[in-house]
């Protein structure tokens, strides 16, 4: 997932870089910080280069801190997307001139994509940032693509937060009378009253199972609308997986 701003960055391995082995994660950090990012002074970089040590966690951590970064040690992929984001905004910084001329490639009509969703840099850290702030203040479960939790956000927002929808929730929903005599209990408790009870709570029952059933009814249909929309890798050019 790193690929492209490695190679940007002209990293040695982008293609192999993986941030879940410890010592080539380290390597990474201090390569980043010497090479490309420079925030500390030479004579401060020590702890971060001291790669070997137990206390080098600590010293990652407070690095993410001096350099603003959003995210925590917990959250290494996304740190070191950040991290990376941060270094090819620098690299650019410093090379202006080389990078000024170079037009981004724009579609054409024909080739307008339906979905907005395409035209956003799921890979930018800022953007990845703001995701998760919303999929947090929604309460909506983080998902490994950005894209899809964005879209998560986008159906709740629409089906919940809208003005309709609000004003929809706001009503106060009155139900009809029902005439508990028209309604066979099945059993007798002896009591007049407990069997009343016992009507109304079957009634009840009864409209949390439709409930229940319109709830699952949905569900089906949500499946069967993302089986039948393949997921589209637009990098690739590729339908599915």
């Amino acid at each position: 997932m790193f690929r492209r701003k490695l190679t940007a960055l002209d990293y040695h391995n982008p293609s192999g870089f993986d941030c879940k082995d410890e010592t080539e994660f380290r390597n990474f950090i201090v390569w980043l910080e010497d090479q490309k990012i420079r925030h500390y002074k030479i004579e401060d970089r020590g702890n971060l280069r001291n790669i070997p040590s137990s206390e080098w966690p600590k010293s990652f951590e407070q690095y993410l801190q001096d350099v603003n970064c959003p995210f925590t040690v917990e959250e290494r992929q996304e740190s070191v997307d950040w991290l990376l984001g941060l270094a090819v905004r620098l690299e650019y910084g410093d090379n202006v001139e080389k990078y000024k001329n170079c037009q981004p490639a724009t579609a054409t009509k024909a080739e307008k994509p339906s979905d907005p969703l395409i035209h956003l840099d799921s890979s930018n850290p800022d953007f990845k940032a703001g995701v998760i702030g919303l999929a947090s203040l929604l309460k909506i479960q983080r998902h490994d693509d950005y894209l899809v939790m964005l879209k998560a956000i986008r159906i709740l927002i629409q089906e919940r937060l809208t003005p309709e929808a609000i004003a929809k929730a706001s009503q106060s929903k009155e139900g009809l009378p029902v005439a508990l005599d028209k309604h066979i209990l099945g059993f007798d408790t002896g009591d007049a009253t407990l069997n009343e009870a016992a009507q109304i709570l079957r009634l009840l029952h009864i409209e949390e199972l439709r409930d229940l059933q319109t709830r699952i009814n949905e569900a089906i249909v949500a499946v069967q609308a993302i089986i039948a929309d393949p997921k589209t890798d637009h990098r690739l050019g590729k339908v599915g997986r």
